[in-house]
């Protein structure tokens, strides 16, 4: 990991991204990690997924090194939790202890990832709904969306927010740093056309590659980057996700602790059916023949 990062700050939010993706979808089971064969359609290509996940190699070569070192012991669930761990320290965040002992999956859940991931334009409610349904707080959804201030946004995912409700949160009208800004996402991101929905800009303009609590004090200034982002502070039904996120923007000690808390929480969502059928792939992609 010390070496992705080193070679690119980027794969952090990659992998983080990936562990938390798999984690929505049937429990941390690596289902995530699976490509499609003739027998079996992985989460690779579902709509939530196609264009946003990345830092699969990273994990292959992980693989690979503790496939030589020990085989068949480490399953690709815990490296990818681990790994999500590891990622996090490196660009400036905290530490945790991972629980270890996941198993595999020998299935996928293609449907699931689009019912079950929140979405860049999905309302307040919905999430923290999708949140509970994974037995995680409305706690844990603030601080685990904290994780936004490291990685990119694809224009097709903010486009709708820096057209819509960008300028009434930020109070552009008087505030020019703001108004800058907001010209400059939609230079990145025009109001039409296929062409530019692939084109990227950080979720966190301030330090986008540390992770700290700079997303916190984006949301407060209403510049938070997606509709979703933006819901934590502005929504008219955000009373306890606006005091959370105002707490941590005040306090990045309770940020870190309660990410970590979180991840731990996120880590242990499991796939109890992987208790029984379950396995330590030998190679990420594909289920052991």
């Amino acid at each position: 990991m010390e070496c992705a990062v080193l070679s690119d700050p980027r794969n952090a939010a990659f992998v983080v991204r990936l562990h938390f993706h798999d984690c929505f979808v049937q429990g941390c089971d690596g289902s995530v990690l699976l490509d499609d064969t003739i027998t079996l359609q992985g989460e690779k290509k579902a709509s939530t997924n196609i264009h946003s996940l990345k830092g699969f190699r990273i994990i292959d070569r992980i693989k690979n090194s503790l496939e030589s070192e020990c085989p068949g012991i480490v399953s690709c669930a815990d490296i990818l939790t681990i790994a999500a761990r590891d990622a996090v320290i490196l660009v400036g965040g905290p530490y945790w202890e991972v629980p270890l002992g996941r198993m595999d999956s020998t299935t996928a859940g293609y449907e699931l990832a689009d019912a079950n991931l929140p979405s860049a334009n999905e309302g307040l409610l919905s999430i923290i709904s999708k949140f509970l349904y994974q037995g995680l707080s409305v706690t844990d959804m603030v601080a685990l969306s904290g994780a936004h201030t490291i990685g990119m946004a694809r224009c097709e995912n903010f486009r709708e927010r820096i057209y819509g409700d960008f300028e009434a949160t930020s109070n552009n009208g008087n505030n020019p740093i703001s108004k800058s800004y907001l010209d400059k996402l939609r230079s990145i991101c025009p109001r039409v056309g296929k062409a530019a929905e692939n084109n990227i800009t950080a979720m966190d303009n301030v330090t986008p590659e540390v992770f700290d609590n700079s997303y916190f004090h984006m949301l407060m200034r209403g510049e938070g980057l997606m509709n979703s982002d933006q819901e934590l502070y502005s929504s008219l039904l955000g009373m306890e996700t606006r005091a959370l996120v105002k707490k941590y923007a005040a306090e990045p000690l309770a940020f870190f602790q309660q990410f970590s808390d979180s991840m731990v929480k996120l880590g242990n969502i499991t796939n109890s059916d992987s208790y029984f059928t379950g396995e330590v792939r030998t190679n990420c992609r594909f289920i052991n023949t």
